[in-house]
């Protein structure tokens, strides 16, 4: 049974204790009216869990952000959208560091009290002479989730955001909401993505980052679009006690139905990310199972959904699976080609590594599809994993030149 319902219009303002503003400060474009920057505020004391890019090449608020998180009780977050600031030097590190310095005097905070976040332009230096002049709009705090959620999107076409009520397995009730951003520059390991999630739970420290990388793992680390990592890539889960629960504690069934919540909050995120994948007309899901390990499955799972022959094959909703068949091949794992099988749609397009027999007509029907599934099938172990992708076209190449 459930043990959690969504809360219709939901997002991060939902849990007890949260509150958030947006405005929209030239960014983006100088003079247009697009929301480009938010805040979220709880004046009380919170656990905090994140995950950040692991490209080597760091912005520097996920610097800054890196740094805060040694002190743990995270109260407010900023976030612009249109500039990355990243790749900006010395300056960058100022700028990521003001804005921490803005939020934590507006709220009475400290600074390391603060998250901040950046997402677009890779390279440019942040225009903070116009993100000073709309802060104090952004400051101005209020119950709707959409404002914040719109302010962080950079080609997103569609606002993401949720919230759950959590029934606990003492039967206490906490809530938990979430948003996102993220449509391009996909890939496992974090994508070009933010995700800022809120709970009036009260949950021991440990307890909320184990859950937190566990979910991220099987979540944001399982989607890719184009094989792209970016540099300013954060999750960031704040909990501030306010539902007044015993606090949650690892391996109980109140860990069990939170996670259960969490995770299930992350995943529909993480789908609708590929759902709004920059110009994708499929959404797959692949399935890789008969493994030896979950890694050895997540590895094939990963070189089948980036191998740009077969997203061409999405694309023109043709049924090769010789393209899969060589994309696990490469992906460096043992496999025996005479144990696997492949299906489209439950339809088998190869069995013990030849051609399954379907007729071709039957198979187009089923790569034709805008929702795919594919499964593979190594016959070696029973280990396996799950990963979500797109195909990609010529419309995805234009929408990526610079002006």
């Amino acid at each position: 049974m459930a043990t959690f319902q969504d809360i219709e219009g939901g997002g991060i303002t939902t849990p007890l204790g949260f509150q958030a503003g947006a405005a929209a400060c030239g960014i983006k474009r100088p003079g247009a009216d697009k929301l480009d920057l938010m805040v979220l505020f709880t004046p009380h004391e919170t656990t905090a869990a994140a995950t950040f890019t692991s490209n080597r090449v760091k912005a520097a608020p996920v610097r800054v952000c890196q740094e805060h998180m040694q002190g743990n009780d995270i109260r407010a977050v900023i976030v612009n959208s249109g500039n990355a600031n990243a790749c900006t030097g010395a300056q960058g590190l100022t700028d990521a560091r003001e804005m921490a310095t803005l939020t934590a005097n507006k709220f009475g905070l400290k600074s390391e009290q603060v998250f901040v976040c950046s997402t677009g332009v890779i390279g440019t230096p942040m225009p903070m002479e116009r993100l000073r002049a709309g802060f104090e709009t952004a400051a101005q705090l209020g119950d709707d989730p959409l404002p914040p959620t719109m302010a962080i999107m950079t080609s997103d076409t569609v606002a993401k955001y949720r919230a759950v009520d959590v029934t606990l397995g003492n039967g206490q009730a906490v809530k938990i909401g979430a948003m996102t951003k993220g449509a391009g520059m996909i890939c496992p390991n974090m994508a070009t993505m933010l995700c800022f999630i809120t709970t009036d739970a009260a949950i021991h420290l440990d307890c909320l980052r184990e859950l937190t990388k566990r979910a991220v793992k099987y979540t944001f680390n399982r989607i890719t679009v184009e094989g792209d990592m970016s540099t300013n890539d954060t999750v960031l889960v704040i909990a501030n006690g306010q539902a007044k629960n015993t606090p949650i504690e690892s391996d109980t069934s109140e860990a069990a139905a939170f996670y259960e919540a969490l995770y299930d909050i992350m995943l529909s995120l993480a789908k609708a990310m590929i759902r709004d994948a920059e110009k994708a007309t499929r959404f797959i899901e692949l399935t890789v199972r008969g493994a030896s390990t979950e890694e050895d499955a997540h590895t094939i799972g990963k070189a089948v959904a980036n191998s740009v022959l077969v997203k061409c094959m999405w694309n023109a909703g043709q049924p090769y699976w010789g393209r899969v068949m060589h994309a696990i091949g490469y992906a460096g794992v043992e496999v025996d080609e005479t144990r696997i099988s492949i299906d489209f749609n439950d339809v088998p397009a190869a069995r013990e590594g030849i051609a399954a027999g379907t007729p071709v007509s039957t198979m187009r029907d089923e790569t034709d599809s805008k929702e795919h599934r594919l499964v593979i099938d190594l016959g070696l172990g029973e280990a396996s994993a799950t990963v979500y992708t797109t195909d990609l076209n010529e419309n995805f190449v234009e929408f990526n030149l610079l002006d």
